[in-house]
């Protein structure tokens, strides 16, 4: 459980700061260089949303939120019912959920196939099955939950596309086959955890190198300041 060892885990803060540089430099592997989808779904006029589960939904989270043209990232469950979409139900890998974040954006910014350029290059690891990193269950399962049938297409295309192409070293696992699954999100305290707690070690070892690795791979999208929860309510998104 990532809160109930936050604290034991905040004692290792020190040496792990001054690791930084070293646990940056060892995560730098962990991002991919891959090729945009040769297939991407047309601009519309509006705000569209997308729903991917990439591991523990904090680090995720903090990548969108620093990406030009999303709008909002939301942290939250999805693949199951509303009965138990709570942290506590989840988290001991008793539903069917995933650990995920709802992306709007505007697709005249920042396409669907873009997105998906960053989910699987910097968000997560897209060839590791029922985990991420230090997390383990199927609610930390790589998956792709779409809207409609052209986000659909688009990402069995692009995943067939970068196995084509043995863009990673093993082939990738994520799931694309619940259609609108329903999104239920997460308790406050989850919401904006990364810009909130950027000292925690978990954030420190396991998230902030994704921002960095966006910041790098994608210059032209990376976005300084967090469009945060709280900012996008303020908004109105």
């Amino acid at each position: 459980m990532r809160l109930a060892s936050a604290l034991g885990m905040s004692l290792l803060l020190l040496p792990v700061l001054a690791a930084l540089p070293l646990i940056t430099a060892r995560s730098e592997s962990m991002a991919v260089r891959i090729d945009a989808p040769a297939l991407d779904a047309p601009a519309g006029e509006g705000l569209e949303t997308a729903v991917l589960a990439g591991g523990c939904f904090w680090g995720v989270q903090a990548v969108y939120q620093h990406t030009k043209g999303v709008v909002n990232a939301v942290s939250g469950y999805a693949g199951g019912g509303a009965e138990d979409a709570t942290y506590q139900s989840v988290a001991y890998g008793r539903t069917r959920h995933a650990e995920a974040v709802r992306v709007t954006f505007d697709p005249r910014v920042t396409s669907y196939g873009k997105i998906l350029q960053i989910f699987f290059s910097v968000a997560h690891d897209p060839t590791q099955l029922n985990r991420q990193g230090p997390d383990y269950g199927e609610h930390y399962r790589s998956e792709i939950f779409p809207q409609s049938e052209t986000q659909r297409r688009v990402a069995k295309a692009y995943i067939a596309q970068l196995d084509a192409a043995r863009a990673f070293s093993k082939p990738i696992v994520t799931k694309t086959d619940t259609d609108k699954a329903a999104f239920y999100p997460a308790e406050d305290y989850h919401q904006d955890y990364a810009v909130k707690h950027p000292m925690q070690p978990y954030i420190v070892i396991n998230d902030l190198p994704k921002v960095e690795h966006l910041k790098t791979m994608f210059p032209d999208l990376y976005r300084e300041t967090p469009m945060t929860v709280a900012a996008a309510k303020a908004a109105g998104h």
